[in-house]
């Protein structure tokens, strides 16, 4: 059931069995699952359906560390939260990224790969992907094109591996009819939470307060109640929350906020392909990216180039993923970014303030730039293609003073202190980023696939000017998840230290981040949690989920 908070009466009192705080991937994978178990779910969501600039604002904030966009296009708020404005991408993490490394302070899950691989299975009928295969000699078999072929990686230490494209799920779009028709679980629109209420000894939530941006006071009592707001917004309102503990909510040994990690990315080097190569598609991100010539079993998929984890290892580096990016002539340019935002357009990707009568009008301005933008995209004649380069992503290395702080000055229009995002990468970041380049350039040269020319090494120099802003807009590791309160936010459960109802989910849960895309880990840990809040309940999992649920969600 879909309710606007706007229409209820104030002062409301809405009672349910589980509250969550977020209608996102993690908010209404949790919803979708509690739904199918019959368990009375009340889902708060801060926008509406779609996106609304008083809303929006509610976002926003101030950069304090590394330049840093994180608001307008960097998340949604509203149904379907950072869906909205997602790329698609899906790989799970690397076994070795759950695991404790020497080389990198603060890493390790409570658990390893194993607990979370029966549900990544799951996390494919969720995102709308292919078979449960990342194997990349399966793809290039199925695909079976000369254009899109796997390179010779001759060296040993370099490997290739397989990411799939969900279409890519628009959640609120996606599942707004289930959530309408769902008999248990009720969705607040426009219900915006400003304070989580607890117990006096802060042992337990007992209640959270909605206000609308039109005035209207609600409180919601539950059970148990998950916070699934993002990155983020998960800190600022454990933080804001101090009526009964001063520092927040699980804030007791000061980690709340702190932690925060995203994929710093780089464009980089200049690559020569040989004749035999210089066509080949599964790498180059201008080309594999939703390209149906990259496709098999309905499936669109993409190939980035890694170390061996042998290799990480001996040299202690971060993992890391490495692609190509062709260069077009009119890249760069007013008309082709005109075209490429009409084509974010039509995956519906959220682009606050973007308008096709102004993009249309820039493009006819610029003929000559935005054609060859786009000829040379479509026709990839080889004569049009300036040059090759690496587009490359590091995981972050976990540090505790790279974090999301309250303002102390700046409040919104709901009252609520505004975020200041403090980001902040280490030197192995560098590193890692110039000996992934390294041995992937000398792996090419060895194997006759191309020349390569590097560039000056980032090691003991100034981040670049060039330097993503926006990093990769994965928001991680503010609330994270450790078996000891002092050392992680959550447990292994995502359940706050110190409370016995309040959960967090999403990726500010992540105590590293690898090199990998969250989502698909987002919702297998959503998923986890629902059996976990099953159990916690006392009510049984649905029995046909595996079979007749899993089918009609692919269908």
């Amino acid at each position: 059931m879909l309710i606007d908070a706007r229409s209820l009466p104030q002062a409301t009192v809405i009672n349910a069995a589980v509250c969550i705080i977020g209608g996102g991937v993690a908010g209404i994978t949790l919803a979708r699952e509690l739904e199918r178990s019959g368990i009375d779910t009340v889902l708060l969501e801060s926008g509406g359906v779609e996106a609304d600039d008083v809303t929006r604002d509610l976002y926003r904030g101030d950069s304090t560390g590394l330049p840093y966009l994180f608001a307008d296009g960097c998340r949604s708020r509203y149904l379907g939260g950072s869906s909205n404005c997602w790329g698609g991408w899906c790989r799970p993490l690397d076994p070795w990224d759950f695991e404790a490394r020497k080389w990198i302070p603060h890493s390790g899950w409570p658990f390893g790969y194993q607990e979370l691989a029966p549900y990544y299975v799951r996390t494919h009928a969720v995102l709308r992907l292919g078979p449960d295969n990342y194997d990349p000699h399966f793809w290039e078999q199925s695909i079976g094109r000369r254009d899109v072929r796997r390179i010779p990686l001759v060296s040993g230490k370099v490997r290739d591996t397989i990411s799939q494209f969900s279409p890519p799920a628009r959640f609120g779009k996606l599942y707004r009819k289930e959530l309408k028709n769902a008999r248990h679980v009720r969705v607040l629109l426009h219900a915006n939470v400003v304070n989580i209420d607890c117990h006096r000894d802060g042992t337990r939530a007992t209640q959270v307060a909605v206000r609308t941006l039109s005035g209207r006071a609600i409180n919601v009592q539950a059970q148990q109640f998950v916070l699934a707001a993002g990155g983020i917004e998960n800190p600022r309102l454990l933080l804001s929350s101090n009526q009964v503990h001063k520092q927040g909510l699980g804030n007791t040994n000061d980690l709340v906020g702190r932690y925060f990690m995203d994929h710093p990315r780089i464009m980089t080097g200049c690559i020569r392909f040989a004749t035999a190569w210089s066509r080949n598609k599964l790498y180059d991100i201008k080309y594999h990216y939703h390209n149906s010539a990259v496709s098999a079993h309905g499936t669109r998929i993409a190939s980035q180039l890694a170390l061996q984890p042998e290799v990480l290892q001996k040299e202690g580096l971060l993992n890391a993923r490495v692609w190509f990016c062709s260069m077009f002539h009119g890249e760069g340019s007013e008309g082709a970014m005109a075209l490429y935002r009409c084509k974010q357009a039509l995956l519906k990707k959220e682009q606050p303030g973007w308008h096709l009568g102004r993009d249309m009008a820039t493009m006819l301005s610029q003929p000559v730039n935005t054609f060859l933008y786009g000829f040379t995209r479509l026709a990839q004649p080889r004569a049009l293609i300036r040059q090759v380069r690496f587009q490359c992503i590091v995981e972050p290395a976990p540090d505790p003073e790279s974090r999301v702080q309250l303002s102390r000055s700046k409040f919104d229009q709901l009252g609520m202190p505004r975020v200041e995002v403090h980001w902040q990468l280490g030197e192995n970041v560098k590193r890692s980023f110039d000996r992934s380049l390294t041995h992937i350039a000398n792996d090419l040269r060895q194997s006759g696939v191309a020349e390569i020319a590097l560039d000056t090494p980032l090691e003991g120099r100034d981040w670049p000017a060039d330097l993503a802003p926006e990093g990769t807009w994965h928001h991680m590791g503010t609330t994270r998840m450790h078996d000891s309160p002092k050392q992680g936010v959550v447990d292994r459960h995502g359940c706050v230290h110190g409370m016995s109802n309040l959960y967090v989910a999403g990726s500010s849960v992540f105590p590293t981040a690898g090199a990998n895309f969250p989502t698909i880990t987002i919702v297998a840990l959503a998923l986890r949690l629902a059996d976990h809040l099953r159990e916690k309940l006392r009510v049984p999992r649905a029995n046909e989920y595996a079979s007749k649920g899993a089918t009609s969600a692919l269908s």
